[in-house]
């Protein structure tokens, strides 16, 4: 069997036992409801124009001009009781006069108030929601898919030290191929994952009739991330497969991979934190451990030019191809030790005897 083939072995088993993973199936279950309920929740609030009832004619004309629904009637009473019945959200007596159940409402008081011209030199492209909550759900995305699938990484290498199967294994298959498989079985579920919420997030948004604006700026944002996580992902997938290797026991793991948790924690709240400073969010979209997060933000926002995500990407590739040699060689060389913990010093020097 070439390594290769062993490789695909490895891979096949991997797909299929995160596919009857509980855990799997609830984590990619449980995205698809938050993001769903993300897009849904906001339309429903705001679907259709506020409804007023106006006694005096002369004040239909500027409701009218503020896109609300505007229902005319003559008697008083009559436009009170469609208030109490939830006909309307409004009455507009004469006077004017402002009737509403329990909260002033200020579509209503603004078009009926004379307010002077307003000239914004620049304008946001979309509503200031969605400004944030892109932003935010990029990085949050990239944050957790990257901490999960990279624990369950961790925790897969370390149960077959834990129960011996992993000395089987590398008698059968090289240990490159036990890892290769491992890393390309993981990166492809979490690509699925990624690229299943993409696909929901672009459906939904037009579905909702969200700003075009903000859906233009969302699907190149959305393009580029895709490869942006995949080899941010990479990157990482063999350091988590290393710091499991250099645990002995399930509760080893706290201490082997508190340093890749922070690898992927801090460059989170970097971008959370500085995402208003132009300069900082700049230099994060360049460094490797936060550009998966930064770049797209900066494509979404429209203040990277093009050639930018490019030179990104390289650098990130770049990145991924060092940290690749840097795991692989954590991953031999503590693979076979299950007497203890191992530390990275050590697994460092040993030479790797088991292929």
């Amino acid at each position: 069997m070439t390594t290769l083939q062993a490789a695909q072995l490895v891979f096949g088993r991997e797909i299929r036992a995160k596919l009857r993973d509980k855990a799997f199936i609830f984590s990619t279950v449980s995205f698809l409801v938050v993001l769903i309920a993300s897009i849904a929740i906001p339309a429903m609030l705001n679907s259709g124009p506020t409804k007023v009832a106006v006694v005096d004619s002369t004040y239909a004309a500027p409701l009218r001009a503020v896109q609300l629904e505007v229902q005319e009637v003559t008697d008083p009473a009559e436009a009170e009781q469609l208030l109490r019945d939830g006909e309307v959200e409004a009455v507009v007596l004469p006077g004017p006069k402002v009737v509403a159940m329990s909260d002033a409402p200020s579509e209503v008081l603004n078009a009926l108030s004379t307010v002077p011209p307003v000239e914004l030199l620049e304008p946001p492209a979309f509503d200031e929601f969605i400004s944030i909550f892109v932003p935010l759900a990029l990085a949050m995305l990239c944050y957790i898919t990257s901490l999960l699938f990279g624990l369950q990484i961790a925790q897969s290498v370390v149960e077959e030290k834990q129960t011996r199967i992993v000395e089987i294994l590398v008698a059968t298959i090289p240990a490159k191929a036990l890892l290769a498989g491992k890393i390309a079985a993981m990166t492809l579920l979490a690509f699925a994952q990624i690229a299943l919420l993409s696909v929901i997030a672009l459906i939904g948004t037009t579905v909702a009739d969200l700003d075009a604006g903000a859906i233009s700026a969302l699907r190149p944002a959305l393009g580029w991330f895709l490869p942006f996580f995949i080899l941010g992902f990479v990157m990482l997938a063999t350091l988590w497969a290393a710091v499991g290797a250099l645990a002995a026991r399930q509760e080893d793991l706290g201490s082997t991979t508190g340093t890749v948790q922070m690898a992927v924690l801090i460059p989170f709240f970097a971008v959370l934190f500085l995402r208003d400073n132009d300069t900082a969010l700049t230099a994060l979209s360049y460094f490797p451990l936060s550009s998966p997060m930064a770049m797209p933000i900066r494509i979404f926002e429209n203040t990277a030019a093009a050639w930018e995500p490019f030179v990104a990407l390289g650098v990130l590739a770049l990145s991924a191809a060092g940290m690749l040699a840097i795991g692989a060689r954590i991953y031999h060389g503590s693979l076979l030790r299950t007497n203890g913990k191992t530390s990275f010093a050590t697994a460092w020097r040993t030479r790797s005897t088991v292929g």
